[in-house]
């Protein structure tokens, strides 16, 4: 490969709109300082409302919302409106209409009212729908959601919606979303009044950690693998890649940082808060990452920083991957969700951080234990919420978490649950116990970050204030795990808040009763706890011990979902219908199959087309120079031309085996698209044409070792992942 063109690009001048990140912050964002500056205070009031109370706008409204947004967004050059939403592919959508609208005297003028603020039709049978919509039954709806705020891009002005069939039926990862934040807010506000009567309001919030890698455009495009599916299928590994450890946290390259800077100023313009950026431990690995924001908002900023991502990255001439494992034998990537409740409370809003007094931290330890609880009963969703095709590739590696889910809390709080789980009885305390009891739990740190160790392999772990997935998928859409969680969270609350109520109504004392469930609860979900290496096949042995689930592999962590549990937990909250939540189930599998089809297609091309062809040319050069050699070592022919005959019968065995191996792998595919059941489709792609890939690549992988540098046909990982 010809690399000496990529190699010398040289970083591009970045321009920011200030030296002062606090001077241009959210300037392309209709936040409340935007609204405040357009809008009537009469309007203003009714948009706060909604967005903090869920109330709808009347007509009279939502026409000066629209009016002020419009002014707003054409005083910064904007000409076009989309309404910005989250269909069930995995990314976004939109569809960019004019803000203006012709006159029958062949003028024109500026209009956009209430209603193309409030609701838009796209074509709900175009997206995927899990047979909700048939594909002549086109109508669905797009609906603001006014509490993510519009933000414009380029020239066009994005407002946020949820997408619902004409049926009603949600067919976007926002609609469940919102409807889970709802009923945790109300439950976990159920449950605060226990402690301070004056919280009315709980949000769960969301810190997201963002990993990708850069590879440079030239060599991206040359690699028809990573073009179209996200990953190289083929490429043996580089003789140095991540082995000395010296580009986690090393210096980042110059081209790289005015990348990072020009998509930093991009997102802080949107009012995105990123903060943090450093090399992950594979090379040309990174990471970014963001302050906590209210759950909703910080989806849609995860969203929206991807796009951005991979539009910055193209002006530079890098090409962004997302994907989980883009390369073989080096770390994959993934998307740490750091999750929290925090209360409108003028002290210790953070409710899973602990504080300085014995009432503040049973506050903690409830919401602690109660996280803990949700999490075991319904871990089988949990780990349904983060399967996907290239997550596949990463839980379980050494980069990753296991399939098992688990949690690890750390030595200190393991001894305080210890402690409440022994002293804690069914009998009344008496007044020494429980002055030892609440002197143990008032012992617990205000700021647990430091008094133990990470344990980077849980893939549900506390870290001080918060719980965070590790397990989530670098491309996923974070609202998927996000559902599951605060819907499992607000299970848990409402049924604490039953029980609590039940020992009270029978003569126990609120701490007394408190602490008694949460006794009950610890000693329920103790099979999930685990401080250990959650790498090692001693864990996996353990795990089967406590009853714990460990599915690897996608179709088959789907099938949780419809699991009774699951269906009735989302039905009760009002979430999402059993109808919906099958739709999903279906939507998912197909995604998988799909995707696991494009990467066979991809391999069997790349094969035939690609490696058989190379290697095919390589060898006829061996042969001729095999028979130079007869010509002029004729005696000494066997001696001289040992190893060039071994590297022709080589190439031949592994050319037969490749070219074999896919054949078959492509009639497996053609014996699954026989299936009409999305599920059973996605089982069969999963254990007759996967496992193909491994002995494809493994062929090929050698091949490379092979075949003159010159004649092999894709950049190497040597070339890909060392790109300055």
């Amino acid at each position: 490969m010809a690399l000496d063109k990529t190699m010398s690009r040289q970083p591009k001048e970045v321009t920011t709109p200030s030296e002062k990140i606090s001077d241009f912050f959210g300037a392309n964002v209709f936040n409340r300082e935007s609204m405040k500056q357009f809008m009537s205070e009469e309007a203003y009031d009714s948009v706060i409302r909604a967005m903090e109370l869920g109330s709808r706008l009347d007509r009279k409204m939502a026409n000066q919302v629209a009016s002020a947004m419009k002014a707003w967004a054409m005083g910064k050059g904007a000409t076009h409106y989309t309404h910005w939403f989250q269909p069930l592919t995995g990314r976004t959508a939109e569809k960019h209409d004019a803000f203006y609208t012709p006159t029958s005297d062949g003028r024109s003028f500026e209009t956009f009212d209430g209603d193309q603020l409030v609701q838009q039709e796209p074509d709900a049978s175009s997206f995927p729908n899990g047979g909700i919509r048939n594909t002549f039954e086109a109508r669905g709806y797009t609906a603001w959601d006014p509490t993510s705020p519009a933000f414009i891009i380029g020239k066009t002005l994005c407002i946020p919606t949820i997408f619902i069939s004409y049926t009603g039926e949600s067919l976007d990862n926002k609609a469940p979303l919102l409807k889970a934040l709802h009923v945790v807010d109300k439950a976990a506000t159920d449950v605060c009044q226990y402690f301070d009567k004056d919280i009315t309001k709980v949000t769960s919030t969301l810190g997201w950690e963002q990993e990708y890698f850069l590879v440079d455009s030239a060599l991206h495009a040359a690699r028809p693998d990573l073009a179209l599916t996200g990953r190289s299928l083929f490429g043996h590994s580089s003789s140095k890649g991540q082995q000395l450890d010296d580009h986690y946290f090393g210096s980042i390259p110059d081209r790289v940082t005015a990348f990072m800077r020009d998509f930093e100023t991009e997102s802080l313009l949107l009012g995105i808060p990123v903060t943090t950026r450093h090399n992950e431990v594979a090379p040309n690995q990174y990471e970014l990452a963001p302050v906590f924001e209210e759950c909703n908002l910080a989806v849609d900023h995860n969203q929206l920083l991807m796009d951005l991502m991979e539009k910055t990255a193209a002006k530079h001439d890098f090409h962004v991957l997302l994907h989980e494992k883009p390369f073989a034998g080096i770390n994959g990537s993934g998307k740490h969700n750091n999750w929290s409740l925090g209360a409108n409370s003028s002290k210790h809003r953070n409710l899973l951080q602990p504080g300085s007094t014995p009432k503040a931290n049973l506050r903690f330890l409830t919401f602690f234990v109660n996280t803990i609880s949700a999490v075991y009963k319904h871990a089988d969703l949990l780990r349904a919420s983060i399967a996907s095709a290239g997550n596949d590739h990463r839980l379980g590696a050494n980069e990753a978490p296991p399939a098992i889910l688990s949690i690890f809390i750390g030595s200190q709080l393991t001894k305080v649950l210890e402690d409440i789980e022994q002293r804690v009885t069914g009998k009344a305390l008496t007044p020494d116990e429980k002055t030892e009891l609440k002197l143990n739990i008032g012992k617990i740190p205000e700021i647990l970050l430091d008094n133990t160790d990470r344990n980077r392999t849980s893939p549900f772990a506390f870290t001080g204030n918060k719980f965070e997935f590790r397990a989530v998928g670098s491309t996923a859409n974070c609202s998927i795990p996000m559902i599951a969680l605060n819907a499992a969270m607000a299970e848990q609350l409402k049924r604490f808040k039953v029980d609590v109520d039940a020992l009270i109504t029978s003569g126990k004392k609120k701490d007394d009763a408190i602490l008694e469930i949460l006794r009950e609860y610890i000693i329920e979900a103790k099979p999930i706890l685990f401080e250990g290496n959650g790498y090692g096949d001693e864990w996996v042995e353990e795990a089967e011990k406590r009853g714990l689930s460990n599915v690897k592999t996608t179709p088959y962590a789907l099938d949780f979902y419809l699991k009774e549990e699951t269906l009735s937990l989302f039905e009760s909250l009002d979430i999402m219908s059993k109808r919906e939540q099958e739709a999903r189930y279906d939507i998912f599998q197909e995604n998988y199959k799909m995707k696991i089809q494009i990467e066979s297609r991809v391999m069997a091309d790349m094969a035939l087309n690609h490696i058989i062809p190379a290697a095919i040319k390589y060898q006829s050069q061996v042969v001729d120079n095999v028979r130079g050699l007869k010509d002029i070592f004729a005696g000494e022919f066997d001696t001289v031309a040992k190893e060039q005959i071994a590297i022709i019968k080589e190439l031949s065995e592994r050319i037969e085996l490749v070219r074999s191996k896919a054949m078959a792998m492509t009639e497996a595919r053609k014996q699954a698209n026989k299936i009409e059941d999305p599920a059973a489709q996605a089982k069969s792609y999963c254990d007759t044409v996967v496992p193909f890939f491994e002995e494809i690549r493994y062929q090929v992988d050698k091949l490379e070792l092979i075949i003159d540098n010159n004649d092999w046909p894709l950049p190497k990982y040597r070339e890909m992942l060392f790109t300055k």
